[in-house]
């Protein structure tokens, strides 16, 4: 692997916060199961705000959206990863340093007809979602150059339960931990990461600074070892209603990257700070390259909206 993307066992615990607003810490964990449901759990701290952040979706054919969003759980004590308030309770467990993660979780959750749903005040059915779920270590730790972030490839296996109805896991997905200011009102950026059927995982970010400033992050990793992305990543989708895009295409000439995405299912997000409204529609999505390689996994889309512009 290339020097600098190593990652220390020991950041997988909690950092001290910086003094920026928009600190934040988070992890972030997403799966797709065999049976054709997935979905994604993230806790995120603020602890310059006293907020904690926890998000967590499933998704699946003919199934409605389920969502479990409350940004407004108190700040763990200190050293903590869990959580417990209003009615939802998380707890993030570093089994083994780099090798393992649980989550076990449960709450009050709405299941949606639509996903745009989440953009308007729309009617939801109020339900309650139960996570159980262990991401096992599948490929190499990737820490990012210039930037405390790393992420992992992993296989996943647990329980959901939806209400009454209980789903088992048995699948692949990918888990992430940054700490770092995070003001999601304030720039772009797509971030997808896959399984494909050969066991290739691939990772990207395209962070959209401005259109001649893209830095990008990532890696390919095969059969041939890790090939880091640090530059070149061009992510490009034509937006549909509701700014969902259909698809996209993913391109980085230096590591051999040239795939298609269709979007499956979304659970999307949508974040207010005053005035500021930003939509992160996040998808399931296919993945198939070039020369024909499919795969699955989990695309995202940060969109600040204009500023007269409300859902």
């Amino acid at each position: 692997m290339a020097e600098g993307h190593e990652v220390d066992p020991a950041d997988e615990g909690r950092h001290q916060p910086g003094p920026e607003r928009w600190w934040n810490e988070s992890w972030y964990l997403d799966w797709v199961s065999d049976d054709g449901t997935a979905g994604y759990v993230r806790l995120g701290l603020h602890p310059n705000q006293g907020a904690a952040w926890w998000t967590a979706t499933v998704v699946g054919p003919d199934r409605r959206l389920v969502e479990a969003v409350d940004l407004g759980l108190p700040i763990p004590p200190d050293g903590a990863t869990g959580v417990a308030a209003n009615g939802t309770s998380v707890d993030c467990v570093i089994e083994a340093p780099l090798r393992a993660m649980r989550v076990v979780a449960s709450g009050p959750a709405v299941l949606l007809d639509e996903p745009a749903d989440v953009y308007r005040s729309a009617p939801a059915e109020p339900t309650t979602l139960e996570v159980d779920l262990r991401w096992r270590t599948d490929g190499t730790p990737h820490h990012y150059l210039h930037t405390t972030r790393y992420e992992i490839p992993c296989l996943v296996e647990g329980t959901v339960r939806i209400g009454d109805e209980e789903l088992t896991v048995v699948g692949q997905g990918q888990r992430d931990h940054s700490w770092a200011p995070r003001d999601w009102w304030s720039l772009e950026w797509c971030w997808f990461a896959a399984r494909l059927a050969d066991g290739t995982r691939i990772h990207g970010a395209d962070i959209r600074v401005a259109p001649d400033l893209r830095p990008s992050f990532g890696y390919v990793q095969d059969g041939t070892g890790v090939r880091p992305i640090t530059s070149d990543l061009v992510v490009e989708e034509v937006r549909g209603d509701h700014g969902f895009p259909a698809t996209a295409t993913i391109r980085c000439p230096p590591v051999g990257l040239d795939v298609r995405v269709d979007t499956l299912a979304f659970a999307p997000l949508r974040f207010v700070d005053g005035d500021r409204v930003d939509h992160f529609p996040r998808a399931h999505a296919r993945f198939v390259t070039a020369d024909g390689v499919e795969g699955q996994g989990w695309i995202e889309w940060n969109q600040v909206q204009p500023p007269s512009t409300d859902g």
